[in-house]
Order: structure tokens, then sequence, then C-alpha cells
């Protein structure tokens, strides 16, 4: 019974993603504008937040795609509890004017990055104090040589 309630725990979860699609750059802008609304609605209904959305423009593909050496990109950051994102990456899968998708959990990754900041700024914080004592002690020394 334990277990099912940490499953279920994990389930609801609320977890950040990002979510960064390629459309082929044949498609008319007006048409991207309507897919990127639709999956903003998308992940709202289906119950989670869009954070962020970044509507990069056409770039060069680092590889050809279907024969193509551009793409638009579009990254979503989606707070979620990763049914919406089952559900986008079924729809994007079918989806003619997606070349390709990435999706990757990031709440994680920040949360080790914020721990590394905040030691790495106590540190610093330390050491400037370290200094300062330093600098005071050492003061009067050079005032009694002179």
């Amino acid at each position: 019974m334990r277990l099912d309630n940490q499953r279920e725990e994990r389930k609801l979860a609320n977890r950040t993603y990002e979510v960064m699609y390629i459309v082929d750059p044949d498609t008319p802008v007006d048409r991207i504008g309507k897919l990127n609304e639709a999956v903003g609605k998308l992940v709202e209904k289906e119950g989670g937040t869009v954070v962020r959305m970044d509507d990069i423009g056409t770039r060069t593909l680092a590889y050809p795609i279907k024969k193509k050496t551009e793409g638009h990109y579009v990254l979503f950051e989606i707070d979620g509890s990763g049914q919406e994102i089952m559900e986008l990456e079924r729809r994007m899968r079918v989806n003619d004017m997606i070349m390709r998708y990435i999706t990757v959990r990031v709440d994680e990754d920040r949360k080790k990055a914020e721990k590394l900041r905040a030691k790495r700024e106590k540190r610093a914080a330390q050491r400037a104090k370290f200094r300062k004592t330093e600098e005071t002690a050492g003061e009067p020394a050079v005032e009694a040589q002179a």
C-alpha cells in the first residue's frame, strides 16, 4: 500500500521540462504561430503550465533533415507531472510540420546547479571575510615598521 502511495506521489510530482522542436522552414509563419498556441493549450488542458515559450526562429541545421538545411526552432519550458509531455510527444510524432523534437527534464539539474552556486557564494563570502581579517591584522604591523 505504501509503495502505491509513493508511486502516486511521483506521478503527481511537479517537474520542469524543456521541449524543443524544429518545424519545417517551408511552413508559413501563421501556421507556426497556430502550432505554438495549440501546444500551449494542450499542455494546459492536460494539467501542466507553460512557464516560457521562445520562438527562436529559423536557424541552420547541424545536418540535413529531409533534404532541408534550415529549420524553425521553438522552445517551451513546461511545469507538469509528465502526463502532458507524453501526450505532447505523441502528437508531435504524427505532425508533419515537426521535423525533430526533444524533451529534457531539467528540474533536478537546476537544483544541483543552485546548490553548487550557493556553496560557491558561501565559500567566496568566507574568503572575503578571511581577507578582511588578514588586511586589518596586517596594517598595524606595516605602520610599526615605517
